[in-house]
């Protein structure tokens, strides 16, 4: 079935709709969802949890690109149980180096999500994203939006190790350059 198709039995409220996001994307979004929690139970709750936001999302929302849509809402559901997990057990994990390689590119004295409206930084991250080439931008997603490890990443593009962990130092050293000539 077509994203079309399906965003419009969601906004039917067609019970549907969620049958067949389940078909097309559940495993997409369980991929995601595992790769930040290395857990197979709370993966399967982002995801069946990503369903019902989305249900709950469209209408109003109407996405162009539902696996994108998708995608997001997993990235952001799995994210919260990691954190609410990682608080209560105080644990490590690949999660964290990744938020704290990007920490690293933001000069601010306190957490970023209350100095900084998440929105402006977001367009700002996605014009910084405009200016690298394919492969950079690829694997600066790969690994700061999807959280893969440096082994997926090295894998899914054929480098040694070294390599991308220069690339993607050099990627998070312009995206800090970029941040800070944009005031942030």
């Amino acid at each position: 079935m077509e994203d079309k198709e399906i965003v419009a039995l969601f906004w039917k409220r067609d019970e549907n709709a969620v049958e067949e996001t389940a078909k097309k994307y559940g495993n997409y979004c369980y991929s995601i969802a595992y790769q930040i929690l290395e857990n197979h139970e709370d993966s399967e709750e982002s995801v069946n949890d990503t369903y019902i936001d989305a249900w709950n999302s469209i209408p109003p929302h109407k996405p162009s690109v539902l696996s994108a849509f998708l995608g997001k809402i997993t990235r952001r559901i799995a994210i919260d149980r990691w954190r609410n997990r990682r608080a209560e057990k105080r644990g490590g994990g690949e999660p964290l180096l990744v938020l704290d390689e990007l920490r690293e590119c933001i000069a601010t004295d306190s957490d970023v999500e209350t100095n900084l409206e998440r929105k402006v930084l977001v367009q700002t991250v996605n014009a910084f994203l405009g200016t690298l080439s394919a492969t950079e931008r690829k694997m600066f997603v790969c690994r700061y939006f999807y959280m893969d490890s440096v082994e997926s990443v090295c894998k899914q593009f054929g480098f040694s190790e070294s390599k991308v962990k220069s690339m993607l130092f050099r990627t998070r050293e312009k995206l800090r350059i970029y941040l800070q000539k944009e005031g942030f």
